[in-house]
């Protein structure tokens, strides 16, 4: 009977055993994998339901869908370069345009796609190995705060999560994460040097360095505050204040450029805008904040709920989300360097977005609070986040891919 118990235990746990003598990488290359198989049945099937009325028509082929949408505006900048003049709507406005891309990730696309055959093989291969590259960083990042199968889980959920088409598309997001994640680690481990090159490829990958300028001055405040019980030497002060600089300046250089460019000085400002006119109409012009107070009047007239109701839905979200970041002990476990990221890149879609369909997608550099969600250790609880990120998923690939015909299902 003894022997029987033993043997079991031994079945049972065999196969755990043969899973943690995997190297790390070699366990997330099979969790990457297997998520992005989940990824492309997702991707089959919506393209089965994929109607005449859809953007994609009847029965597109998952190359079709990995370059629609946005990945359209990079295969432009990749074949085409930027406009020297800036298109006008009938209005007269200044209309969609290709200044809206930045241009690294066209580039590299462009670069492997000579060797693949096509700019939108070489983008596909593009985002799946940056996707992965951020998989690894991530867990580097997250498993001397939360434990090895805790960092793991976090892998799972973000290789898995609503917005995991990211990962097999012609979109910039898993480059830049690539990216910023090695940035976030470099902070973390106070390697000051490889951040140089870093936030110049992050600036021009796509919007958002200047999310990390604010991350960078912050985190120079905290170390200042702690400097009793951290020292803060003379040299981490100048690279901070000088890769604080740094990414200021890359962050208001694509103005620069777009302006010299096109010799209008607004050409950059006034391309974005021109998405915005998309849902209000008429003339907008950009005042920090406004487009969420915009979009709260907006949107909750559009739910016959009237505007009050969305200011106060608005104030309610940002009070929830910094009790989250500053007092929730699952977030406060990721580190200071992830909090700050957070808060800081939240701060800056609050600063300068306009919240409408592709809000989901503009969340995904704040990933790492994945991690939050990996914490508890109930396998219940992990398997039903799980279980709720891939139900995202599929809402989101169906909405965006299989229909795509109405004013929100715009990824």
């Amino acid at each position: 009977m003894a022997e029987r118990a033993v043997t079991a235990t031994v079945a049972v746990s065999a196969p755990e055993r043969a899973w943690m003598r995997l190297p790390v990488a070699a366990r997330i290359a099979v969790v990457y994998v297997i998520a992005r198989l989940i990824t492309t049945t997702f991707f089959l099937f919506a393209a089965s339901l994929s109607a005449e009325g859809s953007r994609f028509g009847l029965a597109p082929s998952l190359s079709d869908l990995a370059v629609g949408w946005d990945a359209q505006w990079y295969w432009t900048v990749a074949v085409a370069g930027y406009p020297s003049q800036l298109p006008l709507a009938d209005a007269g406005h200044v209309a969609e345009n290709a200044w809206a891309f930045m241009p690294l990730y066209a580039g590299v696309s462009a670069a492997l796609g000579l060797v693949l055959g096509s700019w939108g093989a070489g983008a596909v291969v593009v985002s799946l190995l940056s996707g992965f590259g951020a998989c690894v960083v991530l867990y580097r990042m997250l498993h001397e705060r939360i434990g090895e199968g805790a960092a793991l889980w976090a892998v799972v959920f973000f290789s898995c999560g609503p917005l995991a088409a990211l990962f097999q598309v012609g979109y910039a997001e898993t480059l830049f994460l690539f990216l910023l994640f090695l940035s976030i680690r470099c902070v973390q481990r106070r390697r000051w040097g490889w951040l140089y090159l870093l936030v110049p490829l992050m600036g021009y990958t796509r919007p958002g360095i200047l999310a990390f300028a604010l991350f960078l001055g912050l985190y120079g405040i905290h170390r200042f505050l702690r400097r009793r019980t951290d020292a803060l030497p003379v040299r981490d002060v100048v690279h901070i204040v000088s890769l604080g600089a740094l990414a200021t300046f890359v962050g208001f250089s694509w103005q620069g450029i777009a302006a010299a460019v096109t010799g209008t000085p607004g050409a950059y400002l006034a391309t974005e805008l021109a998405w915005r006119r998309n849902w209000l109409g008429g003339e907008t012009g950009f005042v920090p904040v406004d487009g969420w107070i915009t979009a709260a009047g907006f949107w909750f007239t559009q739910w016959g709920l009237g505007p009050e109701m969305g200011y106060i839905a608005l104030c309610l979200l940002v009070i929830a989300v910094a009790a989250a970041l500053l007092l929730l002990p699952q977030v406060k476990r990721l580190g200071i360097e992830v909090r700050l990221w957070s808060a800081s890149y939240l701060i800056y879609l609050l600063l300068v977005f306009f919240p409408q369909s592709s809000v989901f997608r503009l969340f995904v550099p704040i990933s790492p609070l994945w991690g939050a969600f990996a914490v508890p250790r109930s396998l219940a609880w992990r398997l039903g986040v799980l279980g709720l990120a891939l139900v995202g998923q599929w809402w989101w690939i169906y909405n965006m891919y299989a229909l795509g015909n109405t004013y929100w299902q715009i990824p």
